[in-house]
């Protein structure tokens, strides 16, 4: 009998104990100041909203701007509402009714929402430094090259692209049984740190996580850095400064964008890969840093810079000024 109840046990354990709910903790020995983190977090998010949206509706509902730069601006503006939007509400609940209570399927569902758009943003900011290169570099061509079939096109594959290489991530999560712990010191879900706290080989999600990492964001990055080597060498060739000036002008914008959004992910790589010394609170708040920086700052950096969206702002806010 005894033998009977200890092998229901052991059965129990291998195949019986499986968690299907999880805590997301927040952010880790900073739960007293929950309260005052929510604060910051709470203005970025309204900012991204209202910045974000703002875009989208200059540019949709203002003929002049319905060029390919501005097309792939709206792209961004509404990647970066998606990206605030799974993410920061989550935070917020977590910090202010600590609610942080989520299942499996919908920690999923948030992780395959962030990543995917998080790679469609960087595939949005490549076509965006390839829209600069054939402005620069063949001018004359510009507006035949990409019309707006092709934009479409473009718009659909880097969404296709992002979704199909996230897509087996579920396949690789829903099969793996939960039997460790189920708290997670995070305010969001992602691939590995849901995939640690199962009893099963995750070797095949490590090194699949690693192919779709190198084989979408850091590939763009490198194709990124190929397309202003091309525009430095061709903008460096101009007799005239100041159309050197003035092509140099149209790239500074989305170049400070790139920074903005490559520079967190980089360095919250560099800080999970070799700052095993670093409080577990820090790679939070730069993985938060990640998706809250850049929605809220994108469309600021674009209305300072580019002169039309400026115009329409300003026309909006103060429609009695000429």
């Amino acid at each position: 009998m005894y033998l009977v109840v200890f092998l229901d046990m052991m059965t129990l354990n291998h195949t019986g104990v499986s968690h299907t709910v999880f805590r997301l903790l927040g952010i880790p020995g900073l739960e007293d100041q929950h309260i005052w983190i929510s604060i910051p977090f709470f203005i970025s998010y309204a900012i991204a909203l209202f910045g974000n949206s703002l875009v989208i509706c200059i540019i949709l509902t203002k003929r002049n701007l319905h060029e390919p730069m501005y097309l792939f601006l709206c792209m961004l503006a509404g990647a970066d509402i998606v990206l605030s939007t799974c993410t920061v509400p989550q935070a917020l609940a977590i910090f202010w009714f600590h609610a942080g209570e989520i299942s499996l399927d919908r920690c999923i569902t948030q992780f395959f929402i962030t990543h995917s758009t998080f790679m469609s943003e960087s595939g949005i900011l490549l076509v965006m430094a390839f829209d600069r290169y054939i402005a620069i570099c063949f001018p004359l061509r510009y507006s035949t090259i990409l019309t707006h079939t092709l934009i479409g096109k473009i718009g659909v594959t880097i969404f296709l692209r992002s979704y199909c290489t996230i897509f087996p991530i579920i396949f690789l999560l829903k099969r793996l049984n939960f039997c460790q712990n189920n708290i997670i010191p995070h305010t969001f879900c992602e691939h590995i740190g849901l995939a640690k706290y199962a009893c099963n080989d995750i070797r095949v999600n490590i090194w699949y996580g690693l192919f779709v990492l190198m084989s979408t964001v850091v590939l763009d990055a490198l194709l990124i850095f190929v397309s202003y080597v091309l525009i430095l060498h061709a903008v460096f060739h101009m007799s005239s400064q100041d159309a050197r000036h003035k092509a140099l002008n149209t790239c500074g914008s989305h170049v400070c964008i790139i920074i903005l959004f490559y520079g967190p992910a980089i360095f919250t790589i560099l800080t999970q890969r070799f700052g095993r010394h670093i409080p577990p609170h820090i790679h939070i708040l730069l993985a938060n840093v990640c998706v809250l920086a850049p929605p809220m700052l994108n469309p600021i950096i674009y209305g300072i810079k580019t002169k039309q969206i400026r115009e329409q702002v300003a026309h909006i806010f103060f429609p009695k000024q000429k």
